[in-house]
This record gives structure tokens, sequence and C-alpha cells, in this order.
């Protein structure tokens, strides 16, 4: 990742979060949006062949109330720390037997912005006090996630 690209993550933890956050981090929280990301899109890719369709639609993905509320905040955040180009590059998206409607793809980075601000808002409701996630915290959170998706 950019250094670039760290200092906005690092200021997208702060002001999401009150949390500090380090490189190693950053390789988790990569890690994280890739598997979150692919099992949304299987969930999408369910609902598009259910419904006979060949692409996957935005309107496939199982978006929830609170992943909605948080890609709104991460479009406010998005205007000064500029991350959808960032997220985008990251956002490898998995192969599956549908191809993704254009619509999908332009909500990907986004939908990434969301989850990245939804996941450093648990990092909160686990401890309040945290300051700096250490590998039991993403641990829990993972575990979590597993549990809700």
């Amino acid at each position: 990742m950019m250094v670039m690209a760290v200092r906005q993550f690092e200021r997208l933890f702060r002001e999401v979060a009150s949390l500090d956050i380090d490189k190693s981090d950053l390789k988790r929280l990569e890690n994280f949006i890739a598997e979150r990301l692919r099992e949304l899109l299987v969930r999408g890719q369910a609902l598009a062949k259910m419904n006979g369709r060949d692409l996957i639609e935005y309107a496939d993905l199982p978006v929830t109330a609170g992943l909605q509320k948080n890609i709104q905040e991460f479009r406010k955040l998005d205007e000064t720390l500029n991350l959808s180009p960032i997220l985008d590059k990251l956002s490898g998206l998995p192969p599956l037997d549908l191809d993704y409607a254009e619509s999908t793809l332009q909500h990907i980075p986004e939908i990434t912005g969301g989850m990245t601000i939804s996941l450093a808002k648990i990092f909160r409701v686990l401890d309040d006090g945290l300051k700096n996630p250490g590998s039991e915290e993403w641990q829990k959170v993972e575990r979590i996630y597993e549990v809700l998706l």
C-alpha cells in the first residue's frame, strides 16, 4: 500500500473511531475487505441467478441498513480523504460464475469504504478504551463478521 494511502487510512480510523492503526493493521484490513467483499458478491450472485439474470447488479448485493449508513458516512469522509481510488485498486473482485454489472463495479469502492467504517466502529464497541487494535481484537472482529454475514 502506498505511503499516502497509509496516512489516509490512519486518518479514517482516527476520525471514525479514535483508533491508531499501523501498517500491519492495513494488511489485515486488506484481507478483511477481500473476504467480506467476496462473501457479499457470492450472495449477490445467488440472488441474480435466482432471478434469472446473467449479471450481478448492485441491487442483488445484500447491503444491510447498517452498511448503507456506513457507506453514506464514507461518502462524506471520502470528499476529503479521497480513498475511493485506493479502495478500487484494493478491491480485487473474485471471479464468479456471473459477470458484474457496471452499476455493481461503480459501487465497490464505497461498499468497501462502508465496510472499513463498520470495522472501525466494531473495534470501538468491543473496547471503548482501545487505542490500537491488536491480533486479539482483529480475531474477535473476524468472528463477529462471520456470525453476522
